[in-house]
């Protein structure tokens, strides 16, 4: 028992879950939907459970070789949840990277040759590379890091997109309406990826506020140990304010078509918890303060991904 909660620890199954949550709540309320406007798409429901079991895979794959490669610092920063080597030996863990990556590739293999996309397996591959040179050198350089897992994060919700825009088509609909719902479906899978880019910039970074004392005595060069604290809660300070106000916009926007619900929902479950954290963020003093607003940046994101259902409920 001990061995099997190890293990979905080591997977982060919080985060595996907000992965599947994300992409299947894009399906639920951007794509499925349409069917009922005469606008229907080439790629099966079927191929999509597939995509979704091998972004979960990679992910998977991502966060055992990130903590095979961090197994020392985590010693420092987390020595009593630190599970490489304590309970899960080394070679166990490359080998459960290796499986749950070209698990991934050939069910993208699959997807490829059975569906209109031609280019899956080429992406999957990129992520599994980038996510390994995350774990080796690139979290350990100023920014890059940040960067690489805010980029993928919010890839989660523009692989999505790219799968389904081209694959849309019109069975006896009106060709304005087709096209009035292309470019919603452009603008509302940006602006959820813009969010999820964002919302895990800020989170890396108070991540690495909160895992200082290792990082420094590793010789990393994160944005804390480079710059400095103040400058660095003021960069996180920065990007809260730009989410704010982005989130501010779009409820003004939506509001004019009587999105009452969307706009009580993202008032009190993201634009409050966000002065929260703004607030609490110049006081953080130590790693618990830190780890306590992770969760709550983690809560925001959250949050902000399931708020995707009111493109459901008001279609």
């Amino acid at each position: 028992m001990k061995l099997i909660s190890a293990f979905f620890r080591l997977i982060r199954w919080p985060n595996l879950l907000m992965i599947l949550i994300t992409q299947g709540l894009f399906y639920y309320s951007l794509v499925e939907p349409v069917n009922q406007n005469g606008i229907f798409t080439h790629f099966d429901t079927f191929y999509f459970i597939l995509f979704v079991i091998s972004s979960l895979l990679i992910a998977a794959a991502g966060y055992i070789i990130n903590d095979y490669f961090d197994l020392n610092i985590d010693l420092v920063n987390k020595p009593d949840t630190a599970i490489i080597d304590k309970i899960i030996k080394r070679r166990w863990a490359i080998v459960m990277h290796l499986f749950f990556s070209f698990t991934a590739i050939l069910i993208s293999i699959y997807i490829d040759l059975k569906s209109a996309t031609n280019w899956l397996t080429f992406s999957n591959v990129i992520c599994i590379f980038l996510l390994f040179g995350y774990s080796v050198s690139l979290k350990k350089k100023l920014l890059w890091g940040n960067i690489l897992i805010s980029s993928l994060t919010a890839w989660v919700v523009i692989v999505c997109f790219l799968i389904y825009y081209n694959s849309f088509f019109c069975d006896n609909c009106d060709s304005s309406l087709f096209q009035l719902f292309h470019n919603q479906f452009m603008r509302i899978s940006f602006l959820y990826a813009v969010f999820a880019f964002v919302i895990s910039l800020i989170r890396e970074v108070v991540k690495d506020l909160e895992d200082m004392v290792g990082d420094m005595r590793f010789a990393c060069k994160t944005m804390p140990i480079t710059w400095g604290v103040p400058a660095t809660k003021f960069f996180v300070a920065v990007w809260l304010v730009i989410l704010f106000v982005i989130i501010v916009i779009v409820q003004i926007y939506v509001l004019q078509f009587g999105w009452l619900w969307s706009m009580f929902y993202c008032v009190s479950l993201l634009l409050v918890p966000l002065v929260y954290i703004f607030k609490k963020l110049f006081k953080a003093q130590n790693a618990k303060d830190y780890h306590l607003l992770s969760k709550v940046i983690k809560f925001v994101m959250l949050a902000g991904l399931i708020s995707l259902v009111f493109f459901k409920i008001y279609s």
